[in-house]
């Protein structure tokens, strides 16, 4: 486990081996801080890469060529060592290998590589998923960055808002109790783009929205005034925050994938939202965080 830190003069990022884990980022030259300390009184986590899961799995596991492998929730690779493959100014890059360890969990050859490279005050977090199977691997990938909110002292998570880059209304996919999707929906009327950071948002966990309805989500201070903004291309997004107990972050999340729904009977490849690399082939994709000064 080791930290490192990159800069270009105008946002000054650490990252950690451990989960290849962005856990600082900062406009350089201020003590602003805009990802989650990680406090476990709250949430232990910054911003946990998602792999090969995200979410949780119907029965805790899933089902590929006739057996059956238990799974945590969001996968493991938040929870190991990265390698580190290079490390320059503004730019630093992990990998994390199948091995023993993981082919008892996830029966495939990869190499998953996360990077981060700064662009003025954008960091853009990058994925490279390559099969070396003799299959088609088949995964789920997301980003999971949690920002402080409120970012200024005195102010209330309760009057910040989040501003979701449309005019009109987003429609969330319902999550239960048990983590699972549910069959329900809601569509949420936006005021100018705009809602409130509440707590009825998060009742029953994420906010989900489900095929590519928004590729930016910002938060915005009081004012109305956005100091963090996450763009992406992904099929799904999520925000989330724990409820009821006014923890001061909220979590922006762009997903390759989604958790199992309640009556999900399928295999691993017929997963909503599976990802699927040929042999020998490799995936690439990204999202990036910008931040304004407060």
């Amino acid at each position: 486990m080791a930290i490192f830190e990159i800069s270009n003069g105008e946002v000054t990022a650490s990252v950690d081996s451990h989960g290849a884990e962005l856990k600082s980022l900062r406009i350089t030259g201020s003590r602003t801080e805009y990802m989650w300390r990680g406090d476990p009184g709250y949430w232990g986590r910054t911003s946990p890469v998602l792999f090969p899961f995200i979410g949780m799995l119907k029965n805790g596991g899933y089902r590929f060529q006739g057996k059956t492998y238990k799974m945590m929730k969001h996968g493991f690779a938040r929870d190991m060592e990265f390698k580190l493959v290079s490390h320059e100014a503004s730019e630093v890059w992990f990998v994390l290998d199948a091995d023993e360890r993981t082919k008892e969990i996830y029966p495939f050859d990869f190499k998953l590589e996360t990077g981060y490279r700064l662009d003025g005050k954008k960091v853009k977090v990058l994925w490279r998923v390559e099969n070396f199977s003799e299959e088609t691997v088949y995964f789920s990938i997301g980003g999971h960055p949690a920002f402080h909110c409120p970012i200024r002292q005195g102010e209330r998570r309760q009057d910040y808002y989040l501003d979701f880059g449309r005019k009109d209304c987003i429609r969330c996919t319902s999550i239960g109790w048990d983590g699972l999707v549910g069959s329900r929906h809601v569509v949420l009327e936006l005021e100018n783009g705009r809602l409130p950071v509440r707590d009825e948002l998060f009742e029953r966990d994420a906010m989900v929205m489900e095929d590519g309805q928004v590729q930016r989500i910002s938060l915005l201070t009081p004012d109305k005034k956005p100091y963090v903004t996450v763009s992406f291309q992904a099929p799904v997004a999520a925000v989330w925050t724990p409820a009821g107990i006014q923890a001061p972050f909220v979590c922006i999340e762009p997903w390759y994938g989604l958790c199992d729904s309640a009556d999900f009977e399928g295999g691993l490849e017929e997963r909503k939202w599976v990802n699927a690399v040929e042999p020998g082939k490799r995936f690439a994709e990204d999202y990036v965080i910008e931040v304004n000064g407060v």
